[in-house]
């Protein structure tokens, strides 16, 4: 088995300013007000939009990206509705092909830890169980029922931008769970940094 940490990979190329371009279009359609459009208007109006909670128009774009984390993580990332996912899956991959395991470390415990030990010795167990049911003629499909929530997994999630602000709002908060947090935190500052305006009213408890 192998422990690995967390991460994410934002698949589009986003252009920022773009979107503010865009959205500004489609906005501004309600409105009627399209010869206001100016090389430094988008902001100003989209920030008014938000402030107004008129957030449908942002809804027009979109965002993709890749999440590796565990299991129990993409359980909760899918009770978003309003977006498309596609997940490794468990069914088809046979884990004994790749030679070892991967698990996300749990970042609640220092390596040195009692609890991480037993966590540790866990994985290991179920790892030797998968391959001993796969050994015995076992499915994939079948054998993943003694495969843990800390199971390495990858999920590309595609979310609007309206959507992206729930998630955000969810996710980064201080009661989500730890592990949800390690993706959604750093993963809104490079929101943050890629758009302007969509996200600064969002911010993340220390």
């Amino acid at each position: 088995m192998k422990a690995i940490k967390a991460y994410f990979v934002i698949e589009d190329h986003v252009d920022g300013e773009r979107f503010l371009r865009s959205l500004e279009k489609y906005g501004r359609v309600c409105y009627k007000s399209e010869s206001k459009i100016t090389v430094d208007s988008a902001k100003r109006l989209i920030s008014n939009i938000l402030k107004n909670q008129h957030e449908s128009v942002i809804e027009h774009e979109k965002v993709t990206v890749r999440v590796i984390c565990d299991r129990g993580v993409t359980h909760e990332i899918v009770r978003h509705r309003l977006g498309s996912y596609s997940q490794e899956s468990t069914r088809y991959c046979d884990y004994a092909k790749a030679g070892e395991i991967l698990y996300i470390e749990p970042i609640f415990w220092a390596t040195d830890d009692p609890r991480y030990l037993i966590w540790k010795e866990t994985m290991g167990y179920c790892e030797a169980s998968y391959n001993k049911l796969i050994k015995l003629g076992a499915t994939p499909q079948e054998a993943r029922s003694v495969l843990p929530n800390s199971l390495k997994t990858e999920i590309v999630i595609t979310y609007n931008l309206r959507e992206w602000r729930h998630f955000f709002k969810l996710r980064s908060s201080k009661k989500a769970h730890p592990q949800m947090r390690e993706i959604a935190v750093p993963l809104l500052a490079e929101f943050k940094k890629m758009i302007p305006i969509i996200f600064d009213d969002i911010f993340v408890e220390s």
